[in-house]
């Protein structure tokens, strides 16, 4: 099974040192002073205490890697419409293409059922790029629970988590999302395969919708944004807001807000994903977090009075920072 995995920062970066080291048959798309590195020295992957060298194979150009079975698109969501021409140059009849990308998905109403079967969601995905170059049905969902960073080009530090859960749109259990767990699991990572994926994205949404504006608005860790009274406040309102939006989707959660907000206080002094992208001067995963839910919440008739707010305080944080 031939995998390539398009956007090689820390998680495909990540996951293709993980993959080539167990044997795959795997290549990267990265570009810029990272390509460049990994193409002269290969991968450094610093886990566990250990630094081990991977030789990959990686290009700026998928062109050059040829055919695959599987594409692993892992990029930050607002970078993806930008790719969609060179990703789809990769798309056989039968690629499987895997979107490991926080948020909402573009292919979330795709064998979701109901009345919104089929919506697009324009704040993913603007003018429906994606559903119709990619097409819906060579999705596989990917929850993405690790994290890792890029301290240098070339090298990726492993902080945390080996999860990356998988599920079709459909919830059926695949050959293809089995053959793909296997490899990860191959590779010393967990991947199971669910048959209920979106409760998986919405939980993790919780944290990411909240967390990472209110982060990007103050500059607090999660220790201390999850247990300041004010913050926690907006964040719980944040998250019950998309807790109603949730349920009439037919979510269900298997953890209350409370006990997410602990969970988050727990990892302790962390920056988040938003506000790192703020201070290093990159564009923020701003629709694709806060913006889907107010779309979606819209589409079902779910007031979201304080994500609204946090959404215009911190898409103004960007245009003032010179990010949007």
């Amino acid at each position: 099974m031939r995998i390539c995995i398009f956007g090689a920062g820390a998680i495909g970066g990540y996951l293709g040192a993980k993959l080539a080291l167990a044997g795959a048959d795997v290549s990267l798309v990265a570009r810029g002073a990272h390509l460049a590195a990994m193409q002269s020295r290969g991968l450094t992957l610093i886990e566990d205490g250990r630094e081990v060298r991977v030789p990959v194979r990686a290009s700026a150009e998928p062109a050059d890697l040829g055919p695959q079975d599987q594409v692993i698109l892992a990029l930050k969501a607002h970078s993806v419409p930008a790719v969609v021409p060179q990703v789809a140059r990769m798309l056989g009849p039968d690629t499987t293409l895997v979107s490991a990308v926080n948020g909402l998905p573009w292919w979330y109403f795709h064998r979701h059922g109901g009345a919104l079967e089929g919506t697009r969601l324009d704040s993913v995905d603007p003018g429906g790029q994606q559903w119709q170059q990619f097409g819906p049905d060579r999705v596989l969902g990917c929850v993405v629970y690790p994290a890792a960073d890029v301290p240098e080009p070339g090298v990726i530090r492993h902080i945390e988590g080996r999860r990356f859960s998988l599920g079709e749109p459909s919830g059926a259990i695949s050959d293809r999302a089995l053959a793909l767990s296997a490899a990860l699991t191959a590779a010393g990572l967990k991947a199971p395969v669910r048959p209920r994926l979106r409760d998986e994205i919405w939980v993790k949404l919780w944290g990411n919708l909240s967390f990472n504006p209110i982060s990007a608005l103050t500059q607090a860790t999660l220790d201390v944004l999850c247990t300041d009274p004010g913050t926690r406040g907006v964040a719980r309102a944040m998250m019950l807001e998309a807790e109603a939006i949730a349920l009439r989707l037919g979510v269900k959660f298997p953890v209350d807000v409370e006990r997410r907000i602990d969970g988050g206080a727990a990892v302790g002094a962390h920056r988040t994903s938003m506000l790192q992208d703020l201070e290093a001067g990159r564009p923020m995963e701003i629709d694709a977090l806060v913006g889907s839910v107010a779309e979606v919440g819209r589409l079902v008739g779910v007031a979201t009075p304080t994500i609204a707010t946090v959404l215009a305080l911190v898409r103004l944080r960007a245009k003032v920072a010179g990010l949007a």
